[in-house]
């Protein structure tokens, strides 16, 4: 088994000291230590519990309908202007009314 040599400050290498065991190594304390702390920190990484998991799947869904009603909005005014446009170029003077506003409901 090969050894690594590391350089910690003093402060810590104190800390480290005070919780080494008699009898143990500064690497059996460094393990120990890791194993007590609950072992890989990346286990786990990125989890949420359930009832975080739900509210963020929520507000996930509100946010993309909110997103899909505002385009779908936006792409219709242009739609309409675009045909109004087309109509004054070809001389048709009408225009496109009580099409849905930025809400989606109907304009007067």
């Amino acid at each position: 088994m090969g050894t690594k040599t590391i350089g910690i400050r003093e402060a810590v290498y104190e800390r480290l000291r005070a919780r080494k065991r008699e009898g143990e190594s500064f690497t059996d304390t460094i393990d120990r230590l890791i194993e007590e702390s609950g072992g890989d920190w990346r286990e786990g990484f990125g989890t949420l519990p359930a009832e975080e998991t739900e509210a963020l799947r929520e507000a996930t869904r509100e946010s993309r309908g909110d997103t899909a009603t505002a385009l779908s909005a936006r792409q219709r005014r242009g739609v309409g202007q675009f045909e109004t446009a087309s109509r004054a170029d070809d001389g048709d003077e009408r225009t496109v009314e009580n099409g849905p506003d930025a809400d989606g409901e109907e304009e007067a």
